[in-house]
């Protein structure tokens, strides 16, 4: 009886790297057309783009990275990750000074994101960001994005890699204080990511943070003065 040598051969494996590396074109490739569309549209259904964008990434990453499908939120994750936003915060609060004072525009251009709360009952933003759009932009970004090219380039040159595609992906927007943020908050969560933190903490930070900085406490003190 002929037995059948089932193990994978070098050129199995040298084409299973380059589908993993196509996947990861495409996956960025598509990240950067929906974040296009959905900035560059109308802006009365930016919540709607939003929203699909997120199930689509999101959507991409768990089809491709078997792991995340088994991602759960625990205690501790709840705990790493609220602790996770405070620092973030803390460190957007500092910022939003210094960029009012650098940027000529800077006021203005922060403006123009809060004035994106507005366009939906606070209620419905609130649940989009915490059930759609915080979850997949972790477990795109950071979950798929991130991970593929740490183990192409290494732990910290993917994460660098990844945070600045993060921020590139906003440059859409022509808002510079917006890709500014972007860049930062995209670095801040991928050096927790490259550090160990669990998937669970990382979509608890972005949720709590998402929540936080555009509907309770916005860094845009000035113009929530106005309102009240």
């Amino acid at each position: 009886m002929i037995a059948i040598n089932r193990s994978r051969g070098p050129h199995t494996g040298a084409l299973a790297e380059q589908e993993k590396d196509l996947h990861l074109i495409v996956g960025v490739a598509a990240a950067y057309g929906a974040f296009a569309v959905t900035f560059r549209g109308s802006s009365q259904r930016f919540w709607q783009r939003m929203t699909t964008t997120g199930i689509a990434l999101g959507g991409l990453a768990l089809a491709s990275e078997p792991e995340l499908r088994r991602t759960r939120i625990r205690g501790r994750d709840v705990a790493l990750g609220v602790g996770a936003a405070v620092g973030l915060y803390a460190i957007f609060q500092a910022g939003d000074r210094l960029v009012r004072r650098v940027m000529p525009k800077g006021a203005e251009e922060i403006g123009s994101i809060y004035s994106l709360r507005g366009l939906r009952p606070e209620a419905e933003v609130a649940a989009r960001l915490a059930l759609v759009i915080a979850p997949a932009e972790e477990l795109f970004w950071r979950g798929f994005l991130q991970r593929r090219l740490a183990h192409r380039i290494g732990l910290w040159r993917g994460a660098a890699l990844g945070a600045t595609a993060y921020a590139g992906a906003h440059a859409v927007t022509a808002n510079l204080t917006l890709m500014g943020a972007a860049g930062v908050a995209g670095a801040y969560w991928a050096a927790l990511a490259a550090a160990g933190l669990p998937m669970g903490a990382l979509i608890v930070s972005h949720v709590v943070w998402d929540i936080w900085i555009f509907l309770l406490a916005p860094t845009d003190l000035s113009s929530r003065r106005r309102n009240e």
